[in-house]
Formats: C-alpha cells, sequence, structure tokens
C-alpha cells in the first residue's frame, strides 16, 4: 500500500475511486488492463490521501445535487479499508451535503456502514450494487478468492432489502467452461429473486481479455484448470470479447427469468435509475445528465 495527493477526485460522470489496484485477487478482473495505466503492482494499493477532502470541496462547489457513484474501477471496501475508512468518511460527506450515492462492492464490510447508507436513502437515494458471478462455493473462492463468497453477498443484499437500500447486481462475468451452466445461472437468479433486487446488469455470458489482464487470467487458468487456456487460445485467438457457446441459452433463461419475476434487465433503464438523483423531501428527481 502507498499514498498518492490526488489533484482531482470526482469524473465528469460524477464517480470516484478513492483507491487503485485491489487485494480480491479475482482472476478475470478486466482493472489490470494496461489502458489503465497503473504503475505499479495491482496488489499494492494506492490510497488517495486526500479523497474526502477532495470530495468535500467538490460537492461544496456544485450547483444541483446528484449521484456520486464509485467502485466501478476498485473495490472501495477492500482490507485496507478497515483501518483507513476513507469510504466511511466520504459518505459521512455525501450525507452532510444530502446527495444521493450509489457503491459498487463484493465485500460485506458495506454493513459497517449501513447507518449512513440508510440516512442518505432517508433523504434522496443510496443503492447498493453487488456483483454476483458463481453460485457454487469452492469455485467462487477459486474465482474470487480474497472477498467473501456468493451466499455471503446474497445475504448483504437481503439485509439491504429489509433495510429500505435497492439494489442493483452485475451478473458479470461469466466464464466459458467455468461457470458457464444452467445451474450457475439458474442459482444466482434465485439469490436475486430471494433478495428483492431492483435489477441485473448483463452485457452477456462472456467476459473481456485485455493486455494485462488477460495474462493474468491465463496464469490462474494454468494453475487451476490445466489445459484450458489451450482450449481458450485454440477457440477465440486475441478476441476482446469472449462469448460462451451456450450464450443464446443462458441470455434467455436470464431475460425469462426477470421477467416471470419483475426484476429490470434492460441495461439502459439500470443505469437510468443509477443515475437518478431523487430528493424525497420535495418529490424531484433529476437526471444526472442535467447538469454534467
Amino acid at each position: 500500500m502507498h499514498e498518492k495527493e490526488a489533484k482531482v477526485l470526482l469524473s465528469a460522470q460524477n464517480g470516484m475511486n478513492i483507491y487503485r489496484g485491489c487485494t480480491h485477487g479475482c482472476i478475470y478482473c478486466d482493472s489490470r488492463s494496461k489502458c489503465y495505466q497503473m504503475d505499479f503492482p495491482f496488489e499494492d494499493i494506492e490510497v488517495k490521501i486526500n479523497a474526502p477532502d477532495l470530495l468535500e470541496r467538490a460537492l461544496k462547489g456544485k450547483r444541483k445535487r446528484c449521484m456520486i457513484g464509485t467502485g466501478s474501477m476498485s473495490d472501495p471496501y477492500m482490507h485496507c479499508e478497515e483501518q483507513l475508512m476513507h469510504m466511511r468518511k466520504c459518505l459521512e460527506i455525501i450525507d452532510r451535503y444530502d446527495f444521493g450515492v450509489t457503491v459498487i462492492t463484493k465485500s460485506d464490510r458495506i454493513l459497517r456502514d449501513l447507518d449512513l447508507l440508510k440516512s442518505i436513502n432517508q433523504k434522496t437515494k443510496a443503492v447498493v450494487q453487488m456483483t454476483l458471478t458463481t453460485y457454487d462455493e469452492e469455485l467462487c473462492k477459486i474465482l474470487e478468492p480474497n472477498v467473501c463468497t456468493t451466499r455471503r453477498r446474497a445475504e448483504v443484499l437481503k439485509i439491504m432489502h429489509e433495510n429500505g437500500i435497492p439494489t442493483v447486481v452485475w451478473l458479470d462475468p461469466i466464464l466459458p467452461y467455468i461457470n458457464d451452466t444452467e445451474e450457475n445461472l439458474q442459482g444466482i437468479l434465485n439469490y436475486c429473486r430471494e433478495a428483492k433486487v431492483k435489477g441485473i446488469i448483463c452485457f452477456g455470458m462472456g467476459l473481456t481479455l485485455r493486455e494485462g489482464n488477460k495474462e493474468y487470467f491465463y496464469q490462474k487458468l494454468d494453475e487451476h484448470f490445466p489445459g484450458l487456456k489451450e482450449r481458450y487460445k485454440r477457440e477465440y485467438g486475441p478476441a476482446y470479447e469472449v462469448y460462451s457457446k451456450k450464450s443464446r441459452k443462458l441470455m434467455s433463461m436470464f431475460y425469462a427469468f426477470c421477467g416471470e419475476h419483475g426484476i429490470e434487465s434492460d441495461v439502459n433503464k439500470n443505469f437510468a435509475y443509477l443515475h437518478e438523483f431523487e430528493d424525497k423531501q420535495v418529490g424531484e428527481q433529476i437526471s444526472l445528465f442535467d447538469f454534467q
């Protein structure tokens, strides 16, 4: 872990990453890709030491309130957050200035901040997004070794719903010949139904492989699934997007399940919901894109 003084925190779309890199160890992680220009080892977490100060300065300067997003590149609830508490400090600031928030994570550490999420959600909107990829617990420990398993994440989703906090699931990625089975998909969808999630974001039954993450992924295939790397190279070559041969059937299952249980499956509608700021005190809804 190393510290850095950042110059800015919020992106043009009001997203923030208070850390760079990750210690979850997910074998498929796209954030390892060289295009993101991390000039340090991926597990050597870069801490934006002045993130809370930058966030407060940015929110003070906003003409209108909006949704603040985090977790798209680096999970804000990695192990280091237990001691640093940067995410909690940022939530306190978001709560103080009456902004909304949406958080993507795979960690049950988010339960520590349930009080702040509830406070934000009472005034505007707090949305918790959880990534679910693998129903089988033992397989999950291989694919995502340093983070709580899917069953625990599903429990977190239930707790959020019980506390009135809306949730959205990322069904991503699905790895050909590893977790691209009907049993895996059905198990994850059942978790989503039981947790009463609002929506599921799924771009297809596959994954992306770019320079940087491809090499790490293939290294882990050799370690845990001998011979599978060669099959990937033979069938997919240098392709960036790698889809399961079962993709059509699995996507049909996905859409049918979501339609039957009232879960939003349209990617654009899910993103619109995540971006939409709500002022519950005046009953107003504002699109994030109205004041970019």
